[in-house]
């Protein structure tokens, strides 16, 4: 069978047509197929000749142009993912090559020409093509026709790795015609422990501009023409794309995600997903403040945490690399735990948090003796993850003196234990004194609001 697809990419048009239909084109093996495009910058062009197909160069959208390619050829099925070719045009093509059978991908419910109406979104409802197409149209529409590379079934299938960086997706489509990826970069740049995932392609004009501004920032990736779309997704813990078939990806993958609308033609995934509980934007202003409310470090308050968070935080402070470092180094039992826990609730001179950001979970703090003058402070991280002492600190230092507001925050750590000293020293914390507690030597070490 002949098969040839009508369809373009450009810096303006975006890239979406064309992936979505080297995925459809898998299904038609063995058969000849064709894509006839125009070759506009920022073009697919060598992307479509990679995957194995023949291009067609088209000097215009006429449709007699591509009238006169579906003759020469003898193309028995025409696929055309253009929102440039109408019904009328459609009718015209199915008049004049009686046999040819045609395939018209939709995605915001226009009326079609064709034997076969694909919306494969997974808002797509059969019920609104009613009066929209002929009466033997075959409609395929929703989640089970959305067209997904095999990258995301396997990749679905992995073990996510947990990280202590906040993994961000970033993907404003590969042409991203809005320039919106340098703009959105400086508000997640007033977030800590993030680490950025940009998606773009080569169609993307503002290309070297934006690599530019990469170059320096060791918290983002720039992926150009991305094979991995799929890991990169499962990798993330949160998401800021369009409405556009990559909402289709991400909810394939079960990725956290906000939306910003950049086109008229996202309007119909904008909608289902509101509807959904997504939330969709189309404000920069409203990125900034929600992204506020979303990835700030959070401190938990132990006596409002959940039995699930509670048991939680028994494994870790359980596990031999936290609790070697225990003053108390037996294994504690969920009872005790959860009564010593309760017991917080109404201690006015002790508090302990979990340090949360979005859904990771990262270790725990404490205040101990807390007076006017000064509080003891503690803390442990996630014992699967590393580099979050610094995290820890921070909203240590943040919390004892701007909201204990206390003089001092000492600490009692074990000689032995370079790495909690050397975060210490790192904060500017000095060592005032040294004791010996069931043999082992311990450090006490201190500092003052006016010297942090």
């Amino acid at each position: 069978m002949n098969i040839i697809f009508r369809t373009d990419a450009s810096s303006t048009i975006g890239i979406g047509h064309i992936m979505r239909d080297l995925v459809l084109a898998k299904q038609y093996p063995n058969n000849n197929i064709y894509f006839a495009t125009q070759n506009l910058e920022g073009n697919l062009n060598d992307k479509i000749i990679e995957s194995g197909y023949k291009v067609i160069d088209l000097q215009s959208n006429d449709i007699d142009e591509l009238d006169g390619i579906v003759k020469n050829l003898s193309i028995n099925l025409l696929i055309i993912d253009h929102y440039d070719i109408n019904y009328k045009e459609e009718k015209q093509l199915k008049i004049q090559n009686p046999t040819l059978k045609i395939i018209s991908f939709d995605d915001a419910y226009k009326k079609h020409y064709c034997d076969i109406l694909l919306n494969h979104n997974i808002y797509a409802d059969p019920r609104r093509y009613k009066g929209l197409v002929l009466d033997y149209c075959e409609l395929r529409c929703g989640k089970e026709f959305t067209l997904l590379r095999d990258e995301f079934y396997k990749a679905k299938k992995q073990l996510k790795i947990q990280n202590s960086k906040l993994i961000i997706f970033l993907a404003i489509g590969g042409s991203d015609s809005a320039n919106l990826n340098i703009p959105i970069l400086e508000i997640l740049k007033e977030f800590e422990n993030l680490e950025v995932n940009v998606v773009t392609t080569t169609a993307n004009q503002k290309l070297k501009e934006l690599a530019k501004y990469c170059e320096d920032k060791n918290w983002v990736k720039l992926h150009i023409n991305s094979k991995t779309i799929a890991k990169l997704i499962r990798e993330a813990d949160f998401g800021i794309i369009t409405p556009s078939v990559t909402a289709n990806e991400a909810c394939f993958m079960k990725l956290p995600f906000i939306a910003i609308k950049t086109a008229d033609n996202q309007r119909e995934m904008a909608n289902f997903l509101e509807k959904s509980g997504y939330v969709v934007f189309s404000d920069l202003d409203f990125l900034k403040k929600y992204l506020g409310s979303v990835l700030d470090i959070k401190l938990l308050n132990f006596s409002n945490l959940s039995l699930a968070e509670q048991k939680m935080i028994l494994e870790w402070r359980n596990n031999p690399s936290v609790r070697k470092w225990m003053f108390s180094q037996e294994v504690i039992d969920l009872k005790s735990h959860i009564n010593y826990i309760s017991s917080l609730k109404d201690n006015k001179d002790k508090i302990y948090f979990l340090v949360k950001q979005f859904s990771n979970c990262l270790g725990v703090i404490d205040f101990t003796q807390i007076t006017t003058k000064s509080a003891y402070i503690g803390l442990y991280s996630n014992p699967d993850l590393k580099g979050v002492g610094t995290i820890l600190m921070k909203n240590i230092i943040e919390y004892g003196f701007g909201k204990l507001n206390v003089e001092n925050l000492l600490s009692e750590v074990f000689s032995d234990n370079q790495k909690a000293i050397s975060l210490y020293k790192k904060f500017n914390f000095k060592e005032i004194d040294r004791k010996l507690v069931d043999s082992r030597e311990v450090i006490l070490m201190e500092l003052n609001n006016e010297n942090r």
